[in-house]
């Protein structure tokens, strides 16, 4: 990455959060392995748990701020990261490698904790010839690289070495290749490269050659950002069209999949009249200095970025900047909002690569991380930005368990009908006749004819996961309660194994005897027992007050929920 700023970096001090029991991994487990038993089970059915479409992949760097910060800065993600990139990896003056002192080995443990890999980025920080001493160095530096990977625990690396030019270019492809010759089997080799929309052979844009890194790395994570920079003159720091040849530019030369497009967390800063000439700035801070200066906001289309100007009186508190202060004047700032951003986002699905990078985690504003991961995974639901079930809604979707209600709605909140109750478990379980032969019309219920869910409500009733209402009606669009939720889900797991087996088999192994104080065998009495058991073994949860709400309907966002739960995910 270009860093221009000077931080201090200090020791990380991480105090870990609690950890997952060893008795709740094994029920998990023992959960787990029951459904795919129950799966293979099946004769008449194609049943399968695995999850499809999986989400896009997300990392970003971290560079700014206090180690001691870094898990905070993760938490603010909301569980979206896939990866996280510290400046672990500097170079000394030989061009050997140089570990930082804020490697932190309860950081990097903290992270694996929670499924994120660790890939620090070894950079150059824009000294050309230091960055030409380690590729002249590079067959040793990648044996330190690859030992110093193995002896923290880490999971790979990302090349950042930046204003080199072509004449290092068969270099840089080279030390790449030898990185991958001398890593363990199953580490990450990225490479965060220039983006080049204009297929420029010269200058840093020519020290990258895509195919060749492409061959020997992971991914190459395309820095599509600084289209103006620091000392240049006003304009967007990353403009849609620049962003989005960034990407055609690459995909003519590198498998899509290989594909990480870079998001800018910062913007730049110049004064009216010369001065400050693009000075970079966090999104925060730019958001910042806009509402206490009254800033003036105007988003231009054609770029896709937004821009403020900002008047600093001489009376007014003069703001600092990464250690630069802001004299009274007229300031331009170029910056990243939620709509320029959304429309980053929207390549990803459009061009089909792999995912995204930010440079750099710290910087973003507050709301960020409601929104991003919809939008990275392609399901445009403003309804859902900032859900408590996000994560699950984001599943659901890319499986297609359960579709929006239109492209920018989900309806988290509406309640579920017992219609999309029973074909989103068809198509979770994926709930094939087999050979398609088999005779749907063996099932009638006399209110689903032409119903748009009429097909899956037949195959869900043939394998006894839904059944009628006693009077030959099925109620498609009826909403569907929380008590019959619970006893659809003990369908779908036991009914191979008995009605009650699942109940038993919980209160005989899972010590989680759970107490609901609004169900018991009196109010509940055909749904208690599954309930029961599907509460002690955590499929279904109660309120934190104690009460479970047997009657109240179900919502779509508590399905989405439920379906994660059961098929693993």
């Amino acid at each position: 990455m270009r860093v221009r700023s000077n931080n201090n970096l200090f020791k990380m001090k991480y105090k870990l959060i609690s950890r997952k029991s060893h008795k709740q991994s094994f029920y998990k487990l023992f959960l787990g392995l029951f459904i795919i038993a129950f799966i293979f089970s099946c004769n008449d059915v194609l049943l399968s748990a695995e999850s499809g479409a999986g989400t896009k992949f997300n990392m970003s760097y971290v560079y700014f701020g206090s180690p001691v910060n870094y898990t905070s800065y993760v938490d603010s993600t909301k569980g979206s990261l896939n990866e996280i990139s510290p400046n672990y990896f500097n170079l000394k003056g030989d061009g050997s490698l140089s570990i930082s002192s804020s490697i932190n080995s309860d950081f990097i443990d903290e992270m694996h904790e929670r499924g994120i890999r660790v890939v620090p980025f070894l950079s150059n920080h824009w000294d050309r010839e230091l960055g030409r001493k380690a590729l002249n160095n590079r067959n040793a530096l990648a044996e330190q690289i690859a030992n110093a990977v193995v002896k923290y625990n880490l999971d790979g690396v990302n090349i950042d070495l930046e204003n080199l030019n072509e004449e290092d270019r068969n270099n840089y492809t080279d030390f790449v290749r030898l990185l991958r010759q001398k890593m363990p089997a199953g580490k990450i080799i990225a490479v965060s490269v220039a983006s080049n929309p204009w297929g420029i052979t010269k200058g840093w844009q020519g020290s990258y050659d895509y195919a060749a890194l492409g061959q020997y790395s992971d991914y190459l994570m395309i820095m599509a950002y600084d289209e103006h920079y620091d000392g240049g003159s006003a304009g967007p720091v990353a403009s849609i069209k620049f962003v989005e040849d960034s990407i055609k530019y690459a995909i003519q030369r590198v498998p899509k999949e290989k594909i990480v497009l870079g998001i800018p967390f910062f913007g730049r800063i110049w004064k009216n009249g010369g001065g400050i000439a693009g000075q970079g700035i966090s999104l925060n801070t730019a958001e910042t200095l806009i509402a206490k200066y009254r800033g003036v906001v105007t988003f231009d289309y054609t770029s896709y970025s937004p821009k403020a100007t900002i008047t600093i009186k001489s009376g007014d508190e003069k703001p600092y900047i990464f250690g630069t202060k802001l004299e009274a004047g007229t300031y331009t700032i170029w910056y990243e909002n939620e709509q320029s951003i959304k429309q980053k986002l929207i390549l990803v699905k459009k061009y089909g690569i792999k995912g995204t990078g930010s440079w750099s985690l710290g910087q973003e504003t507050k709301n960020t991380w409601d929104y991003y991961d919809l939008w990275l995974n392609g399901h445009y639901y403003t309804d859902a930005q900032g859900h408590w079930a996000v994560k699950s809604i984001i599943t659901v979707a890319n499986n297609k368990w359960m579709v929006g209600n239109g492209s920018n709605s989900f309806a988290p909140n509406k309640s579920l009908t017992r219609a999309e109750a029973a074909t989103a478990l068809v198509r979770a379980m994926r709930l094939l006749e087999k050979g398609g032969k088999k005779n749907t019309q063996e099932v009638a219920f006399s209110d689903i004819s032409g119903h748009w869910a009429e097909n899956e409500i037949k195959i869900a009733a043939q394998y006894g996961i839904i059944v009628g209402r006693g009077d030959g009606t099925f109620g498609p669009d009826q909403a569907i309660t929380r008590e019959e939720v619970a006893v659809l889900m003990n369908r779908v797991i036991s009914m191979q194994q008995g009605r009650n087996a699942l109940a038993s088999r919980s209160e005989n192994t899972s010590g989680n005897n759970v107490i609901f104080i609004d169900v018991s065998a009196e109010s509940c009495p055909w749904s208690y027992d599954a309930i029961i058991a599907m509460s002690g073994i955590g499929i279904i949860k109660g309120l934190p007050d104690g009460r479970f709400l047997p009657k109240n309907n179900t919502t779509r966002a508590e399905m989405a929920a439920l379906l994660c739960r059961v098929m693993g995910n």
